[in-house]
């Protein structure tokens, strides 16, 4: 996940450390988010060198991990793989992850209101991923009858979301 925001996502393989610490520019430092099945992982010193903040991995991990919301910042370019296995060894990251976070691809804003068990759809799309992000943590922290919110492709029919819990 380049720190660029023009730059696209774009999988790759990892065999060995060597290939995270060239992809983050020094030693790594995981960052997890339970609720998606991965870490993040990024530049150990980034702050101390100063590098850019990495807005796609930073709100992607304050909207699910919200006690990190405005208190913390990733910077530099980051890794995102799955959770590690029990040997320690990273996994692969899971679709719905891939599905959200590619490029080119439409989502909406989906919420739970106190009043309604029934996830609602929002009406617009969003081209990027930080966007409908950001927009979801607007509406929950602003929002007084919103207990939720989770991100979905924008289609007539979203069957596969990710929740911000």
């Amino acid at each position: 996940m380049p720190v660029d925001d023009a730059a696209p996502i774009e999988p790759r393989e990892f065999a060995q450390l060597h290939d995270y610490q060239s992809a983050v520019g020094g030693w790594i430092e995981p960052v997890d988010i339970p609720s998606l099945g991965v870490s993040i992982y990024i530049n150990e010193v980034g702050l101390i060198r100063q590098l850019p903040l990495n807005p796609r991995a930073t709100f992607l991990w304050w909207f699910h991990v919200p006690a990190a919301r405005q208190k913390a910042l990733l910077v530099g370019d980051a890794v995102i793989v799955g959770i590690p296995n029990r040997r320690g060894d990273s996994t692969d990251v899971p679709e719905t992850v891939l599905d959200l976070t590619s490029s080119g691809r439409r989502r909406r804003v989906e919420y739970l209101t106190e009043s309604d068990a029934r996830w609602r759809q929002g009406d617009v799309g969003h081209d990027d991923v930080r966007e409908a992000i950001v927009w979801g943590m607007v509406l929950l922290e602003r929002s007084p009858k919103v207990k939720n919110v989770r991100l979905a492709p924008f289609t007539a029919t979203a069957t596969n979301a990710i929740s911000s819990d």
